[in-house]
């Protein structure tokens, strides 16, 4: 049994998640930049991430984290950070993944407040072609440095809806009003992931804000793919082995945040696997073997139970979060909320039908050839979900194929005959003669080695 160290520590460099010329990765260093202190509002607490430069060099916030309450979040909470990556996009009319602002608009300020600290809220003006992912906080009435956030290219973040507020400053007797809210990604589509990035936005109003544009971050989920078993050959009429080789043909990986790990807490899930694969190994699986050794054809049943079950699947679900053939999200409401959609071809789920949920054995049905044997598979694929050191998560799940019936049958060889001396053709026969040599190429030849065949309807 796996045991791990749950001491708190701080967060150390892990493998950026990049989508083209984008790195993503994540942060638990904040500088607090302002508070509500001495003022009548609820409390609240506006953080800066702060990625240390030797730990994760050249990464900058999304924008700063408003949080409910005064208590230090420094290693208590995650956010994500950018950086550039150092190979430029796949499409050179891209140009870079991340832009700082051209300037910014205020939002709010703390006059009227009776605050400690003068306090101000803004939003950022992106360059065209960007946008802006979070609002940012000011000790002052100063306009942030234009270093304090980066903004991201268009066609690397959706659209986006707005979640609860986080905080607001009614009773704060300020000039102006102010909410600050999170963003809700929508519902990811196939082999997406749509990550909110953990930054608040600023609203001049208590109300809830309308025809506000607002973005989640948009990833890919890296699938590999290698090619599935070939086919079984039955080469004589003996039972063959039931022990066929797995091969692993899919493998998605999937970022910490968007699997739910039991043994971990959220943040020990970036520090221990920040990471995780889930895999999909596929194997012809044998039914059954017969053989015929009547001098005539024959009809054979089989009945084949599938691996697959509806509990078995939703036991996966609770414990890891990971639907097949749907969308899962994020259980919490902070820090982090995302969607994601593995495809269906890797989780072999159709819009319409879902033999996931489907335990109906499976009857065959075949006609076996006169003195000869017949072998039949199933194509079975089984789900395991590992962490980054290579451990299980949970324990895997199986799903039977039964689009992937295939057929190998064995025809034992004709005796030897003896050969008759040939005669003189008469002349009538001539008639017949390609007639004859059609039968014949119809026929095995005495001398004929026995053949394997194999039929996949």
């Amino acid at each position: 049994m796996t045991t791990h160290d749950d001491t708190v520590s701080p967060i150390g460099q892990t493998d950026a998640i990049r989508h083209d010329n984008l790195l993503i990765n994540f942060t638990t260093e904040f500088l607090r930049v302002w508070d509500t202190s001495g003022s009548r509002a609820k409390p609240a607490a506006f953080w800066r991430p702060t990625p240390a430069a030797d730990v994760l060099p050249g990464y900058f916030p999304l924008g700063d984290v408003a949080i409910d309450h005064h208590n230090n979040i420094t290693d208590r909470h995650v956010v994500a950070v950018v950086c550039e990556a150092g190979t430029p996009s796949a499409d050179p009319g891209k140009g870079k993944a991340l832009s700082r602002p051209n300037d910014y608009e205020l939002i709010w300020k703390d006059t009227g407040a009776g605050s400690r600290k003068d306090g101000a809220i803004w939003r950022p003006v992106p360059p065209e072609g960007y946008v802006a992912l979070g609002s940012v906080c000011s000790d002052g009435y100063e306009k942030p440095s234009l270093n304090a956030v980066r903004c991201v290219r268009a066609d690397l973040v959706i659209a986006s809806g707005v979640s609860e507020p986080v905080w607001n400053d009614k009773g704060s007797g300020a000039r102006q009003s102010v909410s600050t809210w999170s963003v809700v990604p929508p519902s990811a589509p196939s082999n997406v992931i749509h990550l909110a990035p953990g930054t608040f936005v600023g609203w001049n109003s208590h109300s809830r804000p309308a025809d506000f544009l607002l973005y989640s971050l948009r990833l890919e989920i890296p699938l590999q793919i290698n090619p599935r078993p070939g086919a079984p050959i039955l080469d004589s009429a003996v039972s063959p082995s039931s022990q066929i080789p797995e091969i692993s043909t899919h493998t998605a990986r999937l970022p910490w945040f968007a699997v739910k790990d039991p043994q971990f807490s959220r943040r020990e899930q970036l520090r221990q696997s920040p990471f995780y694969l889930l895999q999909r190994t596929d194997q012809y699986q044998l039914i059954c073997h017969r053989y015929n050794g009547e001098n005539q054809n024959r009809t054979m049943r089989w009945t084949a139970p599938r691996a697959q079950s509806s509990e078995g699947l939703r036991a996966f679900t609770n414990r890891t979060s990971i639907e097949f053939g749907a969308q899962w999200k994020s259980n919490v409401s902070r820090p982090f909320l995302f969607s994601a959609r593995l495809n269906n071809e890797f989780t072999q789920c159709e819009v319409h039908s879902n033999d996931w949920l489907n335990s109906t054995p499976i009857e065959i049905a075949a006609v076996m050839a006169k003195n000869s044997s017949m072998a039949v598979y199933l194509m079975q694929s089984q789900y395991t979900l590992l962490r980054a050191d290579g451990t299980h998560v949970t324990g895997a799940v199986s799903y039977t194929d039964a689009n992937s019936l295939h057929f190998s049958a064995y025809t034992l060889p004709v005796p030897d005959e003896p050969i008759l001396p040939e005669e003189e053709p008469q002349a009538a026969d001539a008639i017949d003669t390609s007639v004859a040599d059609n039968a014949i190429t119809q026929t095995p030849a005495p001398t004929e080695l026995p053949t394997a065949t194999d039929n996949a309807p």
